[in-house]
């Protein structure tokens, strides 16, 4: 069998592997992808946009059941049609799928759909509805991303368990869902079938849900999934379930004792693993860090020649960790001097209210033993969200006490995950306070309370009480 050559091979056509295919062709380097299923990824086809998708959905059915609040009145029943909503979210997994596809080609990147496999360092074998087929290339760019992990007695094959996958292509709406995993998966998937309709069950083993998180933040979001009719139960480990004449009865150990919820179905999310198991990775010979590829900034692991990039590297595990990681790798086999240096990698959770951090968050940064100053500005004090009538929540500013510079930005409330791009350039720049605080931002926005809240960290807060 002969083997087809390339300056460059790109194995995953995921939220990593895409761009970084994108731009190598940009740069002039004869590239193609690999892709065995998804072009775009789990994220944009059975992730991140369809279950943003159907969040969206079931925020605005919320926002209709409230809407009384702003004179706005209505007359009839208000239901979600399941078989309108999926189709709907499809189209739009659909479209963007479809771009992916456009911009690979308009970049003259030349696509192949299959399994592969190494052969060699740099030597492959890709399954293909024509046939097998061997492919070679002087750089290859490992970008195979990860998959949900299983737990013992809840097989994904089994029509009760569902994995994320699983859980945004019901064609119905549960009555009653049990979610394993109060990390932010499981609450964003909780939180948007509850607000559906579901009667829901979150089992969580830490002592509180989003482990990691600030504890200000976790208050609040507590408060707000109580309020939603979300049971949570922590310290609790799930132990099994059995099929019974009213569904699925699942058995969790509390410190209280064993006890039981029957449902419709379990959603198991307790992590993801990477898919470093699927491409005989042993072939090559590359370093590992358990299950996850070793590499240094420059994305480089230890065989020359072999990148790898996003979720199968050690890292957070995040679709714009990996687009960024696989620009910088695409510019590293272009012979430029790149480097992934980034000081904060953006985290947020689509959880009602959202959540985003860039940067430290305060406990971290009094754990290490910064000295540190925080500016915490309410939603209530914003006029903006006042009008919008989503007032819950706040943001919180971080600094070095010496030198004034922000060291991270916390924000839990309405449209977090659009603000904190800010504070990630902030973060980046490394700003003093005051950079923000003398930035004029536009009235009525919530971008306002980020520099309100940065001028309350220095005692000069005008909408706020200073402390």
């Amino acid at each position: 069998m002969s083997a087809s050559h390339y300056q460059a091979i790109v194995l995953g056509a995921g939220p990593g592997g895409y761009p970084c295919a994108i731009r190598l062709g940009q740069l002039g380097i004869k590239t193609l992808v690999v892709e065995r299923e998804y072009w775009g990824g789990v994220c944009l086809n059975v992730g991140c946009i369809p279950s943003k998708a159907l969040i969206t959905a079931g925020k605005r059915m919320e926002e209709f059941q409230h809407a009384g609040a702003m004179g706005i009145e209505f007359t009839g029943e208000l239901k979600m049609n399941m078989t309108r909503l999926q189709a709907w979210k499809s189209t739009v997994t659909g479209k963007l799928s479809g771009g992916v596809r456009t911009l690979l080609k308009g970049n003259k990147v030349e696509m192949m759909e299959g399994n592969a496999r190494f052969v060699g360092p740099n030597e492959l074998e890709v399954t293909t509805k024509e046939g097998p087929k061997r492919i070679t290339a002087d750089h290859v760019v490992i970008a195979t991303g990860s998959r949900p992990i299983e737990i013992p007695g809840f097989s994904f094959k089994d029509a009760r368990i569902l994995d994320s996958t699983k859980a945004l292509a019901l064609p119905e709406i549960p009555k009653r869902l049990a979610v394993i995993g109060g990390g932010y998966i499981g609450l964003e998937m909780g939180s948007m079938y509850r607000k559906l309709g579901s009667e829901v069950t979150v089992i969580e083993m830490a002592d509180q849900v989003l482990p990691g998180f600030d504890p200000d933040v976790v208050k609040l979001i507590d408060r707000r999934l109580k309020k939603s009719g979300v049971t949570v139960q922590l310290k609790a480990q799930a132990l099994g379930w059995e099929e019974g004449d009213d569904g699925a009865t699942l058995k969790y150990r509390t410190p209280d004792g064993e006890k039981s919820v029957t449902v419709d179905y379990i959603l198991v999310t307790v992590g993801r693993r990477p898919n470093t198991d699927q491409v005989d990775l042993e072939k090559t010979g590359v370093k590992m860090a358990g299950r996850f590829i070793e590499t240094d900034k420059q994305l480089k692991t230890s065989v020359p020649g072999l990148y790898a990039i996003g979720d199968c590297t050690t890292g957070l595990m995040l679709a714009h960790k990996a687009t960024h990681d696989g620009e910088v790798v695409a510019e590293v086999i272009a012979g430029h001097k790149a480097y992934n240096d980034a000081k904060t990698v953006p985290a947020v959770v689509f959880t009602d209210p959202e959540i985003a951090t860039a940067g430290l968050q305060e406990p971290e940064a009094r754990a290490a033993g910064m000295d540190i100053k925080v500016g915490k500005v309410p939603f209530a004090a914003i006029g903006r969200a006042l009008t919008t009538n989503e007032t819950d929540g706040f943001i919180k500013v971080i600094a070095d006490k010496a030198t004034n510079r922000v060291i991270g930005v916390t924000i839990v409330g309405p449209h977090a995950s659009d603000l904190i791009s800010e504070a990630v350039l902030a973060v980046e720049m490394e700003c003093e306070l005051m950079d923000i605080g003398l930035s004029i931002h536009p009235h009525p926005t919530l971008s306002e309370g980020i520099m309100e809240a940065a001028k309350a960290a220095l005692g000069e807060a005008i909408h706020v009480l200073n402390a």
